[in-house]
């Protein structure tokens, strides 16, 4: 456990980046998808499974965990990895979106956030002190700043608002943060859809200093469209040497179009929780099994996928469990939209380091439009 954290940029094509993030827990490489294990799992998956679909790197919720079980338990019990069983990178959120998504009666100040939980209505107060502290009892790899992550539409007030607010709490982050090799903590670049405040919050993370930059405040509601013109200009405003990650993205194309834009990392519920709803996506695009087309067709959700869903098992049988309600059915679904996803950013890694990004990108577009296999 020796060896600090690094990024080491291999390869580009056009904005698309390759590279590997060291950790001592591991390497991570680059661009990267997040797999969610909220409450220190990744729903319907065991960590081993996880690690089959190709993931290097988890993310936790800080939210969650410091609610329950408790960060303090967590510490006690030797840390977040030891606790969950993942002894590769974790990276921990800062809280911020949840105060913003989950908590009722929250009230914001210079000093914090105060709220009441979900789960019970308990009174809890997070500062970017509280969660510096929380995120070093987790023991957690990659660090997020504390910020407030305003919902779109909002004035352009009410951004700049928000964004200078949070760098002020990036600066407190960093100062709480202290000195802990072999950690790094992450600055969230702010600023809605607005160029103007999203070059201010970058200079002002630039000047606090960070081992790598988020872009926050997107994929909260102001659609793809809008998304990809922030990432068409947000991510030169950052140091090119540093690992640049997009919170909570997104859908396959989302993917895509995010790293052919610069970005290096993302996070997102959507194939573990669309795995438990039915919804399942393929290199063909999106399917729901619970359709009754499904419910005689012998044939895999995907012919050239390896996952043990698409291995092992008929559409009518994922039709038939999905319907009856069975785990086995969460578990399946999942692994395989995990897996997907994980093909998806090894071949964009290929493609970049062999600079035929373009022709990929326009390869997954063309197998997506074409939509599903015909039915039987």
């Amino acid at each position: 456990m020796t060896a600090l954290f690094g990024f080491e940029l291999k390869a580009t094509d056009g904005e698309a980046r390759t590279g590997v993030i060291s950790t001592p827990r591991g390497e991570v490489r680059t661009p990267a998808f997040m797999p969610v294990g909220t409450a220190a799992t990744v729903k319907a998956m065991l960590p081993e499974n996880v690690r089959a679909t190709g993931a290097d790197i988890l993310l936790g919720n800080t939210y969650h965990l410091m609610l329950r079980p408790t960060a303090e338990r967590i510490a006690r019990l030797g840390g977040l990895h030891r606790f969950m069983n993942w002894e590769r990178p974790i990276l921990t959120d800062s809280g911020g979106f949840q105060v913003m998504s989950l908590a009722g009666l929250r009230k914001l100040s210079e000093e914090g956030v105060t709220f009441k939980s979900h789960i019970d209505g308990s009174k809890h107060e997070l500062t970017p002190e509280r969660s510096m502290e929380i995120q070093q009892l987790l023991g957690s790899d990659i660090v997020m700043c504390f910020d407030e992550c305003p919902a779109l539409p909002a004035s352009d007030e009410e951004v700049a608002r928000a964004m200078r607010l949070s760098m002020r709490w990036a600066a407190r982050s960093k100062e709480a943060f202290g000195d802990r090799p072999g950690h790094a903590l992450f600055g969230i670049m702010q600023g809605g859809v607005n160029p103007e405040l999203r070059e201010e919050s970058a200079q002002a993370l630039k000047e606090i200093g960070f081992d790598g930059y988020a872009i926050g405040g997107l994929a909260v509601g102001e659609g793809q469209e809008a998304m990809f013109g922030v990432l068409d200009y947000s991510p030169g405003f950052l140091p090119q040497d540093k690992p640049r990650y997009l919170m909570g993205v997104g859908k396959p194309d989302d993917i895509v179009g995010a790293v052919k834009r610069g970005v290096d990392m993302m996070d997102c519920v959507l194939p573990s929780r669309s795995g438990r709803t039915g919804q399942v996506f393929t290199r063909h695009g999106q399917l729901n099994i619970k359709n009754a087309r499904h419910q005689d067709d012998p044939r895999p959700l995907d012919e050239e996928c390896t996952c043990p869903a698409c291995r092992n098992y008929s559409r009518a049988y994922l039709h038939h469990v999905y319907r009856s309600q069975e785990i086995i059915s969460s578990m399946l679904l999942t692994w395989h939209n995990l897996h997907y996803y994980q093909q998806i950013m090894e071949g964009m890694r290929q493609a970049i380091a062999q600079g035929r990004f373009a022709e990929w990108e326009a390869a997954f577009h063309k197998g997506r439009e074409a939509g599903d296999i015909e039915p039987l």
